[in-house]
C-alpha cells in the first residue's frame, strides 16, 4: 500500500500531503483515516499513546464520539526529507454544547510509501463561545475558498 506524495518532499508535496491529511481526518471516519499510516504507526496525542491502525481506530471512533460537529483546518509549518511539521485548528462541541477551538502542532514522519509512521502531537483546548466560531462549511472537506489558519490570524 502507498500514499502519494512521497518523501523527501518539495514545499509542493509537503502542502498537498497536509491538505490530504486535513481532508481525510474532517470524514471522520476512524477506518479511513487510519490508512494513510503504517500498520505499526506510533503516535503520540497529547499524553496519549497509540501503536498500530487499530489502534489508531479505536482512538479516532472514542475522539469522534465525544468532539461533535469536529471541523479542521491544518497548515504547513516546516518540511525537511521525509518529515512535515504541521500547525491546526479545529472547533468542536461536547455532548452540552459547549464549543471549544483545539488548537496544536504535529510532527509527521514518513516511510518511503508515503505512509505517516509517527505523529507527534500537542494540543491545547479553549472555551469558545458559539457566536465565536470561525469554522461553519457543511462537515467534510473544507471548501478551497474557505479562509487558512493564517488568514484567520490564528
Amino acid at each position: 500500500m502507498s500514499r502519494p506524495p512521497f518523501p523527501p518532499f518539495t514545499r509542493e508535496t509537503a502542502i498537498e500531503k497536509v491538505r490530504l491529511a486535513e481532508d481525510g481526518w474532517n470524514t471522520r471516519d476512524p477506518a479511513r483515516v487510519s490508512l494513510a499510516y503504517t500498520v505499526d504507526s506510533h503516535w503520540r496525542n497529547r499524553a496519549e499513546f497509540i501503536e498500530g491502525r487499530e489502534a489508531i481506530v479505536a482512538f479516532l471512533t472514542r475522539k469522534w464520539s465525544r468532539e461533535l460537529d469536529y471541523r479542521l483546518i491544518k497548515e504547513l509549518w516546516a518540511f525537511d526529507g521525509n518529515r512535515i511539521a504541521v500547525r491546526f485548528a479545529y472547533e468542536w462541541h461536547d455532548d452540552s454544547g459547549n464549543w471549544y477551538r483545539s488548537y496544536g502542532n504535529e510532527n509527521w514522519e514518513f516511510d518511503d510509501d508515503g505512509l505517516m509512521r509517527r505523529r507527534l502531537a500537542c494540543i491545547n483546548d479553549a472555551p469558545i463561545a458559539e457566536k465565536d466560531r470561525k469554522y461553519h462549511w457543511p462537515l467534510g472537506r473544507r471548501p478551497d475558498d474557505h479562509p487558512s489558519l493564517s488568514d484567520l490570524g490564528f
